[in-house]
């Protein structure tokens, strides 16, 4: 029988197998299985000598055989409940966007990105998750009455939130130091001799949100200053809702001279409502706003911004994430990451 009459059979049996990369790399079978599935829990001399292996040899891992037998699909979603015009127009998705892939670098993992507009997607996704087709999920801009995540614990898919839902958040999540960044604006705003400040929340359904409004509250009753709750305005993280919550704001207290918004674009927002007023920045009214996104850097006069490291954030998410699932509950732990006032001309 010639070689090309061969049946398939022989040449499969031509690949290098798994023992034949353990061998050539130096380690046990189970040291190239958890370099292959992207385990965190292998050292970096064994992970590249497998991978050196593999690349000698060329390997190439039977991803069939292997979901059959570990029940994996090498994906995981990362969940957005916003708009396309959202997702692409505030720097904040995009960082944690980038973060994320950075994070499962080296993974093997896929990512997905899940758009939610509306309950029909949600219940789409939620069907999606019920027939196990990701072995793991990323949430962003969660609310406090989302159902999601605790459909996927009840699923036991491996799941961590960007921010929590509340205090008792239990599955594992990354957040910035939210209450502590807030805070220490406001400070400043104090430390210029500000008196007068007022504060654009994000929506109040939102732990981050809320935090930034325990943040302003905070500084003010440290400083010996009443909270007005007239100088407190709701938004929702975007400039129209900052343009109207700082409408408001004049028209019940147009002596105010700082705000403090919870976004940036939430601040670019107030910042034109402020202009179109004739209040000059920051001679009349001092503005911060917080992520320090190229917002921050373009609104005139540049925006002085709560530095929260979005991308570090992402990528955290996404090691979680791989943690969780190789180890159940290993992933499973709160991370909070440190913010840095950026000072600019707006205050």
């Amino acid at each position: 029988m010639s070689p090309a009459s061969q049946p398939p059979e022989t040449s499969r049996a031509r690949r290098p197998t798994l023992e034949a990369v353990a061998a050539r790399a130096g380690v046990g079978r189970g040291t190239v299985s958890r370099v292959i599935n992207g385990s965190p829990q292998v050292s970096e001399h064994a992970r590249a000598a497998v991978q050196q292996a593999i690349a000698e040899l060329g390997y190439i891992p039977n991803r069939t055989a292997r979901s059959l037998v570990t029940r994996r699909t090498d994906s995981v979603a990362l969940v957005v409940p916003e708009t396309e015009t959202r997702l692409f127009s505030e720097p904040y998705f995009s960082a944690i966007i980038r973060g994320v892939t950075s994070g499962l670098a080296g993974s093997e993992m896929q990512l997905l990105l899940v758009l939610v507009r509306d309950e029909s997607e949600r219940a789409r996704l939620a069907t999606y998750l019920t027939e196990q087709r990701v072995d793991g999920v990323l949430m962003v801009a969660v609310h406090r009455d989302d159902t999601l995540p605790d459909l996927l614990a009840e699923l036991a898919i491996p799941t961590v939130l960007a921010g929590r839902r509340g205090p008792a958040e239990s599955l594992g999540h990354v957040q910035a130091d939210n209450q502590g960044g807030a805070c220490g604006a406001v400070r400043h705003l104090l430390d210029g001799g500000r008196r007068t400040i007022a504060t654009i929340t994000g929506p109040l359904d939102m732990d981050v949100a809320q935090a930034r409004l325990d943040g302003y509250r905070e500084a003010l009753r440290t400083a010996g200053i009443a909270v007005d709750e007239e100088l407190i305005a709701t938004g929702d993280f975007t400039e129209e809702g900052g343009r109207k919550a700082m409408s408001a704001l004049l028209a019940r207290r147009p002596g105010l001279d700082a705000v403090f918004a919870a976004s940036d674009v939430t601040a670019s927002g107030a910042v034109l409502e402020l202009r179109a007023a004739g209040r000059r920045i920051p001679d009349d009214v001092a503005v911060i706003g917080f992520d320090d996104s190229i917002v921050a850097r373009h609104t005139d006069p540049p925006l002085t911004s709560v530095r929260q490291p979005i991308e570090e954030m992402g990528h955290t998410m996404a090691r979680l994430l791989l943690d969780e699932i190789a180890e159940r509950g290993k992933g499973r732990r709160e991370v909070v990451l440190p913010t840095r006032l950026v000072v600019r001309q707006s205050t």
